[in-house]
């Protein structure tokens, strides 16, 4: 699966075992919140201040 910025963050969670440690070395440390659960990640990357290309490079490599 292509992960894009319209994936949700548990979308992403499920079909990539290394995206928790991706993530959170951007700094998403609450992935396990219901709301992080709902958000895109281009949502996400937004509120943290996250390149968000930077980050779809690494989850979709």
């Amino acid at each position: 699966m292509q992960i894009t910025k319209d994936t949700k963050i548990s979308d992403i969670l499920r079909v990539n075992p290394n995206a928790a440690g991706i993530l959170m070395a951007f700094g998403m440390g609450c992935l396990g919140c219901p709301g992080a659960q709902m958000e895109t990640l281009e949502q996400a990357a937004g509120v943290h201040g996250i390149n968000l290309e930077e980050l779809l490079k690494k989850l979709n490599a």
